[in-house]
């Protein structure tokens, strides 16, 4: 019997919802049969399935008014993806405290601030509720240009074990470490479509991940298949990426 997950009657926010990895996590709810809420800084057209709300998630008071309007509207909150981040490419050392702290503010403290709103509502909640963070394989290996980004989804990544522990048993709280994933950028991002064959031959799986992918982990975790799931960082990165010395080898064997 194949297991599907039904996610019918439950609302789930997703920060960042509206493109790139972030739309494909909401369609894959949307086809779990949640109604999904999605939030930008700007206004958009929302996707079916979806409602939208403008909201600066590094703001507090901007956030904390974007759950309450959810669950005014809703009766609930069910689920909240901490989607939205990112980060362009600056060394390290070129970057202006003003520029390293907006990266900050995207990449951590947003989490930060939409998981403390919505623990407050799934813990006076029947049912309790689920926090996903969208992390990203730049916490676990150095990331040179995008250093301050690395280091805030470390920070991620240690702040939903402590969520985890300090939210159970009524929320569960866990992360997704995303690898390279495909979208309408990425062609833009890396130079051309033969610079990301290039980089999708080094992955082990032998290809970037499509958004939707990352959605059915994000989903799994949000769901009761991971009831006993809390405080767990799941690596979706395709098999990882190979270490230098197996490039000098190679190319030394094949000499």
């Amino acid at each position: 019997m194949a297991v599907q997950i039904d996610m019918t009657g439950r609302v789930v926010l997703v920060t960042g919802g509206t493109k790139g990895i972030g739309a494909g996590i909401a369609r894959t709810f949307v086809e779990a049969g949640a109604h999904v809420v999605t939030c930008a800084r700007s206004e958009v057209t929302p996707a079916p399935g979806t409602s939208h709300l403008v909201c600066d998630v590094r703001d507090p008071d901007a956030v904390n008014a974007m759950v309450d309007a959810i669950v005014a509207e809703h009766g609930r909150l069910d689920v909240a993806v901490n989607n939205a981040g990112g980060a362009p490419y600056a060394l390290l050392a070129d970057g202006s405290p003003r520029f390293h702290d907006k990266i900050m503010g995207l990449n951590f403290t947003s989490v930060l601030l939409v998981a403390q709103a919505a623990n407050r509502v799934m813990q006076a909640q029947p049912g309790g509720g689920a926090i996903v963070n969208i992390s990203s394989i730049s916490a676990l290996r150095p990331s040179p240009g995008t250093a301050v980004y690395g280091a805030a989804k470390a920070a991620v990544d240690q702040l939903t074990v402590s969520a985890g522990m300090e939210w159970a048993p009524t929320v569960r709280v866990n992360a997704i470490n995303v690898g390279l994933c495909r979208t309408s950028d990425t062609a833009d991002h890396y130079g051309g479509d033969a610079s990301v064959a290039a980089i999708e031959a080094t992955i082990p799986i032998g290809r970037m991940a499509r958004p939707e992918e990352v959605g059915g982990v994000a989903l799994f975790l949000a769901s009761d298949l991971a009831s006993y799931v809390t405080g767990a960082t799941i690596e979706c990165h395709g098999g990882g990426e190979p270490p230098v010395f197996q490039h000098v080898l190679n190319s030394v064997n094949q000499a």
